[in-house]
């Protein structure tokens, strides 16, 4: 059998710098102080790591608003400090993919600098302009992300500029052949200094409809809680043309041996448009959605449509239940009253599915969502979106290393950028890396069984009948078939089946018994059970 590329069914670990260790003493992480934690992450037993984006920036989106795609912001080092990074992170055997924001970029940049300066200059049409409707209102009714319209005013030009997230964000005009060319090249600077492959920040955003039509309103039960959600965006984004590009960029990345590309793919109907990313030699290597991440409630149901969907489909999926955009996973699964046995199930139901899964800073250690008071939000849309809680922010505070360091052994720093909740810093990684039943624990226990059976790496799935609030997943590689069950209700269930006689219960860590054709759960039991 051939081997399967590095990235297929991976278990890779997403650090956001900013929050992962300050080596400095400025009360920001940087880069240097990623490196410095390496050998922690390697001895989770991941495949490689997701750098969020550490490229000079002005900051108005923590590194999302890219002024040089090329460098490295001075608040994280220096590209000397990304160089000594990935050297020690390949030493270790970690694979590094890095993010790229090739959507928009920050109107610092030099590109949006020149564009803004007039109609007819080399760089006049390398963003989406337009001209005011008669009454001087925006072309069209496309709504921005973070809330209001997505177009903003530009006086000098005397037309509006497209921005789909913050008004400091203009996207780029991917129908100009020269932005193309430019973004392929600024792709190429990262895999000649050797990367192994891209995060690509909101993929499907980088077209638009060029007739600027207005999008319909969507279909909803009950007016929705932010203006975005309101439109089904048919214009806006997810363009056919999008696809022409993906295939310029999967032919420059397959010019590199063993590299690999993601892709961030929100859209209406999740699931379908992520299969349409990775279906075919020229599209992504493999993409997530916000399936998942969208998730109020861990239900089999949840996780069970995830693997449906990619039944008998082409293409190689990517799953997460956490990243530095979304509550943090045991809240938003959940509920505030979640328990660590709920926590450590969520996380086994990640892992009984195909594909390439992505761990969020913390998750290994159950972190809650943080809280962190009003006036110590830094996210803007946490601000603009502010109905009493954290937003992105409560997902983003610093990693908690030692619990007794009132900064978590984050920063000798007096204040981090953002506040450590003392929940967090009770849950610290060194009270739990010797604690054989901690969240810890668990999760290097799930991340070796993925790594020691090829059917959890990269096997079939096929969702099983089951009691009721129990998913049961069969993966399967060759002769090798494992049931996966997870008891995602609060009260015991049992499992029966013929093929259990003679079966092995792998030790995951966490609670079941096997007996006969008995397969006993109790609530938020799980099990990994090697079939005969």
């Amino acid at each position: 059998m051939t081997q399967a590329p590095w990235w297929r069914g991976a278990v890779i670990y997403q650090i956001y710098p900013r929050s992962f260790l300050d080596s400095n003493g400025d009360g920001i992480g940087d880069l240097a102080g990623i490196t410095s934690k390496l050998d922690y992450v390697a001895s989770l037993g991941v495949d490689g790591i997701w750098l969020s984006p550490f490229f000079k920036s002005p900051m108005k989106d923590f590194g999302y608003d890219v002024s040089d795609y090329c460098d490295v912001d001075p608040i994280f080092g220096s590209l000397a400090d990304f160089g000594a990074l990935l050297d020690k992170a390949h030493g270790l055997g970690l694979k590094v993919v890095i993010d790229q924001v090739f959507s928009h970029t920050s109107e610092e940049h030099p590109w949006f600098v020149e564009s803004a300066r007039s109609r007819d200059n080399p760089k006049a049409d390398w963003y989406v302009w337009a001209d005011p409707k008669p009454d001087g209102t925006p072309p069209n009714n496309w709504l921005g992300v973070f809330g209001g319209p997505a177009w903003a005013w530009s006086p000098r030009r005397r037309q509006y500029y497209l921005h789909n997230f913050l008004t400091e964000q203009p996207d780029l005009n991917f129908h100009n052949p020269a932005v193309q060319d430019a973004v392929l090249d600024a792709a190429r600077f990262w895999l000649d200094r050797g990367v192994d492959g891209f995060r690509l920040d909101v993929v499907n955003y980088y077209f638009h409809d060029e007739a600027l039509r207005d999008n319909p309103p969507a279909a909803y039960a009950k007016p929705p809680g932010w203006t975005y959600q309101y439109q089904r965006h048919a214009y806006d984004k997810s363009q056919p043309e999008t696809l022409g590009f993906v295939a310029r960029l999967r032919a420059l990345t397959d010019e590199y041996a063993d590299r690999m590309m993601v892709g961030e793919v929100g859209d209406d109907e999740p699931l379908p448009r992520q299969i349409e990313y990775t279906a075919g030699p020229d599209r992504l290597h493999t993409a997530y959605s916000f399936h998942l991440l969208d998730g109020r409630r861990g239900t089999p149901e949840l996780f069970a449509q995830a693997v449906q969907a990619w039944s008998g489909v082409d293409g190689w999926p990517s799953w997460s239940i956490g990243n530095h955009d979304f509550v943090r996973f045991p809240t938003r699964l959940g509920g505030p009253d979640v328990t660590p046995e709920q926590t450590d199930a969520f996380m086994a139901a990640l892992f009984a599915l195909r594909g390439t899964l992505f761990l969020y800073q913390g998750e290994e250690l159950g972190l809650p969502q943080a809280v962190v008071p009003f006036d110590q939000l830094q996210d803007p849309y946490a601000k603009a979106a502010f109905v009493g809680d954290s937003g992105r922010d409560g997902t983003r505070t610093p990693f908690p290393w030692t619990a007794s360091d009132r900064m978590g052994g984050f920063t000798s720093a007096a204040h981090a950028w953002l506040p450590l909740d003392p929940r967090h810093i009770a849950q610290a990684a060194d009270t739990q890396i010797d604690a054989p039943g901690s969240h810890l624990a668990v999760t290097r226990k799930l991340i070796g069984l993925r790594a020691k059976h090829p059917a959890l790496r990269t096997g079939q799935a096929e969702v099983l009948s089951a009691p009721e609030g129990v998913l049961a997943v069969l993966r399967t590689e060759g002769t090798e078939r494992v049931l996966c069950a997870v008891n995602l209700g609060h009260e015991p269930a049992i499992l029966m089946r013929n093929d259990l006689a003679g079966a092995v219960l792998a030790d995951s860590g966490l609670k079941a018994e096997l007996a006969e054709d008995r397969l006993s759960l109790p609530p938020f039991g799980v099990a990994f059970v090697v079939l005969g």
